[in-house]
């Protein structure tokens, strides 16, 4: 266990679902997913069924937003006649797609995706 802002916090999350096999992260790219989901670091917590929809809509919507900014900063450089920044080597998109995923077969299943429990 590691203190992050004086909470202790393990060095994994791993969300579990009885609808499919569980999607382990490192706490920093955990902390990631669940503020693209709207949701803020928490050692353990859960996502309803009834949320799933709306939380998978978010996560996309986060994905977007990145993949936009990407683009628009490609785009600046170009038109400045500069480098284009480097892109990140790990993308949201491919960072968080297991947990949709894992989301997804929840929804489907119409249980729930928790962590830390």
């Amino acid at each position: 266990m590691a203190a992050v802002d004086g909470r202790e916090t393990s060095v994994l999350y791993k969300f579990k679902s009885k609808a499919g096999a569980d999607v382990i992260m490192l706490a920093a790219h955990g902390d990631q997913a669940l503020q693209a989901l709207g949701r803020g670091p928490a050692p353990q917590g859960i996502f309803q069924a009834s949320d799933l929809s709306a939380l998978i809509s978010q996560g996309e919507a986060a994905i977007a937003d990145e993949q936009r900014a990407l683009d628009r900063a490609a785009e600046e450089a170009q038109a400045e006649d500069r480098k284009p920044p480097p892109k990140p080597e790990v993308t949201l998109r491919q960072r968080l797609w297991p947990l949709l995923e894992l989301m997804r077969a929840a929804q489907a299943a119409n249980t729930d995706v928790v962590w830390g429990v």
